[in-house]
């Protein structure tokens, strides 16, 4: 795997998903205004603690940035922080109509 090359498409996915622009972002993580736009096009990579700032800005954890699986990791950590507030006959609903979602669309 091009780790280079998935980082920089990876970051530029969940800045798109958040709806903001690579100066806006760059500019609120306290860079230069091209800083995100040079990750992006593959001119240089962020320091951890400033990767752990892009997290945090993007609001996700460092973990979720990494798992391609997750496409949407901001979306998905709501959901699961509001499933666990429900009782588990609630959560039982919910799996079951997730479940039918999913046969629907397979179909």
């Amino acid at each position: 795997m091009d780790y280079l090359d998935f980082f920089s498409q990876r970051l530029s996915e969940l800045r798109t998903q958040k709806g903001v622009s690579a100066r806006d972002m760059s500019l609120s993580l306290g860079q230069c205004e091209s800083y995100i736009n040079k990750i992006e096009n593959q001119k240089s990579l962020p320091s951890m603690n400033v990767f752990f700032y892009i997290c945090d800005y993007l609001d996700i954890q460092p973990k979720d940035f990494f798992d391609i699986s997750i496409e949407s990791p901001t979306t998905t950590n709501e959901l699961l922080a509001k499933m666990i507030k429900l009782n588990p006959k609630q959560q039982e609903h919910i799996l079951f109509l997730v479940d039918d979602i999913i046969n629907a669309s397979k179909k």
